[in-house]
C-alpha cells in the first residue's frame, strides 16, 4: 500500500481538564493515513456512520453475544442439532477481510492478486496442494455467487460459526450442504440483528459494550467550531441510536447538554448501501421514535429515517467533494459512497491500532526480514550468473581432449561447488525470511496473520481500504490532534522502475 500518515498539528483550544491527553505528539496508531489528497478546508459537512464507527464496541464481549445468540436460534429455529450448541467462540480464529468459499466450505484469505495464501476447512488449515487445486486455476471474485466477503466486524462471529459447524458436522460424520450452511447462518444473524434481540441485550448493559472515548465529543466540537456541518448517518433506527449516542455524549461537554446537538442532521435506517443508489423517500421520526410522515426534504435540527443521497445534498445545500463520510464497512460506507457520489471518505479501521503496534513490537525481526529479502535478490542473480558459468564449463569439458581435460574438470568442479553453495546460500535466506515472516505474523494471529498483509503482498482487505478510502484511522477521535483545516497529502506514486 503507498498510503502515507498526515503528522498531527499542536491542538488549541482543548479543554483544560483534557490538555494533558491531547497536547502530546500523537502516537503512529493515532494518526491518520493518506491515499489521495484530501483538503480538509474544501470540507463543508462531515457525515458519520453509528456503528464501529462513533460507537466503538468491546469486541470479545459483543461478537461472543452475537455469536450464542445466533447458535441458539440455528438449533430451536433452523433445526440444526443441538450438540452444536456446545460450540464456543473463538476471536482468534477470524479476521475482518476473509471469504467463505460456499461451494467447498472453505474459510480463505487472499492477497491483492487474489492469489489465496492460506485457508481452513473447519478448523483444518488447507495443505498447500488442497489450495493449488481449489483456487489456482480462478480468481477469487468476491462478487460472484459463490463468495462471501467479511467485511465488518459484525459478520465475525457468522464467520466462527460457519467453520466451527462444518468441522463439527464432518468430524462426526454428518454430510454439509456448505451453501445451505452459510445462508442459514446469514439469515439467522440477520434476524437477530433486525428483529432488536441483540440490540435489546446490548442496551441492558451498554457500559460492558460499548467503549466511552472521552475524546469523541471535543473532537465533533473541533470540527463545528471551525465551521464545518455536521451529520449522522446510520443503519440503526431511533431507539438504539438516541440511546447509544446518549451514552457516548451527553454531559461530556457543557456545550452539548444533549448528542442530538453535536450535529446539524440526523438519519437513521438508512439502509446503506441503499441509501447511496435508490430513492426512497425520507420519514420524519417523532421525539417518541414515531414515525410522522415521508418527505423529500430534511431540516436541521429534526430527526429522519430511510432517504436517499440525491434528496439529502438538495435539502442540505452541500454535495459532491466537499463533504467527508466516515464510516468502518468497505462495501456500505465506502465503497457505495465512492461509485454513486463524489463524495471523500474515511474508513474507520480499528484494528489498525494493534496491527501497528505488533509491527513496531516486532520491528528488528521486520527489518531483518527486509534485508535477507534484498540479500536474496543478489543472490537469485548470482546464480542464475552461476548456472551460465557451469553450464559453459560443462559443455568445454565434454568436448576436451585427454591433453586440457584434468585442468577443465579441476575447472568445472569448482564452479559446481560454488554454485553448490549458492544454492545452499540461498535456502538458508529463504528458510530464515520464511522463520521471521511466520514469527512476527502467527504472533498477531496464529491462524491468519496480520490483517493488512497475505505474505509480502498486501491483503485483499488492504487493498481495498487503499482503492476506497481517501484517508484511514483508527478512530474519530483522531481527528483530534489536526487542524480542522488539514491538508491531508498522500506521497507520490512510485511505480517499481522508480524506485532506488
Amino acid at each position: 500500500m503507498t498510503s502515507f500518515l498526515a503528522r498531527p498539528q499542536p491542538l488549541e483550544n482543548v479543554p483544560a481538564e483534557l490538555d494533558p491527553l491531547f497536547r502530546r505528539e500523537a502516537q503512529r496508531a493515532r494518526q491518520i493515513f493518506v491515499n489521495r489528497n484530501l483538503r480538509m478546508d474544501k470540507i463543508d459537512l462531515v457525515g458519520f456512520d453509528m456503528d464501529y464507527t462513533l460507537a466503538v464496541y468491546h469486541k470479545r464481549r459483543s461478537e461472543e453475544l452475537a455469536y450464542q445468540m445466533t447458535l441458539a436460534r440455528l438449533v430451536t429455529e433452523a433445526g440444526y442439532p443441538e450438540d452444536i450448541g456446545s460450540i464456543g467462540y473463538d476471536p482468534d480464529f477470524v479476521i475482518r477481510g476473509l471469504v467463505i468459499d460456499k461451494e467447498h466450505g472453505n474459510i480463505i484469505k487472499a492477497d491483492r492478486h487474489n492469489y489465496v495464501g492460506r485457508g481452513y476447512h473447519g478448523r483444518r488449515r488447507l495443505s498447500y496442494e488442497e489450495r493449488k487445486r481449489f483456487y489456482q486455476h480462478e480468481k477469487v471474485r468476491l462478487g460472484a455467487p459463490r463468495y462471501a466477503w467479511i467485511d465488518t466486524l459484525f459478520a465475525l462471529p457468522e464467520a466462527c460459526l460457519y467453520a466451527y459447524i462444518v468441522d463439527l458436522l464432518e468430524t462426526t460424520g454428518r454430510q454439509v450442504d456448505y451453501r445451505k450452511l452459510y445462508d442459514d447462518i446469514r439469515a439467522t444473524i440477520d434476524g437477530v440483528h433486525r428483529d432488536g434481540t441483540l440490540k435489546a441485550e446490548l442496551k441492558k448493559d451498554l457500559g460492558r459494550y460499548l467503549v466511552k472515548d472521552q475524546e469523541l465529543g471535543p473532537t465533533l466540537h473541533k470540527l463545528r467550531s471551525a465551521g464545518k456541518k455536521l451529520f449522522l448517518a446510520t443503519n440503526s433506527f431511533w431507539d438504539y441510536t438516541d440511546t447509544v449516542m446518549t451514552f457516548l455524549l451527553d454531559g461530556v461537554l457543557p456545550e452539548y447538554p444533549r448528542w442530538e446537538k453535536y450535529f446539524d442532521y440526523l438519519v437513521v435506517g438508512t439502509q446503506k448501501p441503499v441509501f447511496f443508489s435508490d430513492s426512497r423517500p425520507f420519514v420524519e421520526v417523532g421525539p417518541a421514535g414515531e414515525l410522522l410522515g415521508e418527505t423529500r426534504t430534511i431540516e436541521r435540527g429534526r430527526r429522519y429515517q430511510g432517504g436517499n443521497l440525491t434528496d439529502f445534498e438538495k435539502s442540505v445545500g452541500i454535495g459532491g467533494d466537499q463533504v467527508l463520510y466516515v464510516g468502518d464497512h468497505i462495501y456500505g460506507d465506502i465503497l457505495r459512497s465512492r461509485k454513486d457520489s463524489l463524495w471523500r471518505t474515511c474508513m474507520i479501521v480499528e484494528e489498525l491500532e494493534d496491527e501497528i503496534a505488533h509491527s513496531e513490537r516486532f520491528g528488528p525481526q521486520i527489518r531483518r526480514m527486509h534485508e535477507l529479502e534484498f540479500e536474496r535478490e543478489a543472490l537469485d542473480d548470482e546464480l542464475n550468473h552461476q548456472k551460465l558459468v557451469v553450464s559453459a564449463a560443462e559443455k568445454r569439458l565434454e568436448r576436451a581432449t585427454n591433453g586440457d581435460r584434468a585442468e577443465l574438470q579441476e575447472r568445472f568442479d569448482s564452479e559446481k561447488a560454488r554454485l553448490d553453495k549458492l544454492r545452499r546460500t540461498s535456502r538458508q535466506a529463504q528458510a530464515e525470511i520464511d522463520r521471521l515472516e511466520d514469527e512476527v505474523e502467527s504472533s498477531y494471529n496464529p491462524y491468519w496473520g496480520l490483517v493488512f498483509k497475505e505474505g509480502q503482498e498486501s491483503s485483499r482487505f488492504g487493498e481495498q481500504v487503499e482503492d476506497y478510502a481517501c484517508i484511514y484511522t483508527s478512530r474519530v477521535s483522531n481527528f483530534l490532534a489536526y487542524s480542522p483545516m488539514q491538508y491531508f497529502r498522500s506521497p507520490r506514486e512510485i511505480m517499481p522502475h522508480e524506485r532506488t
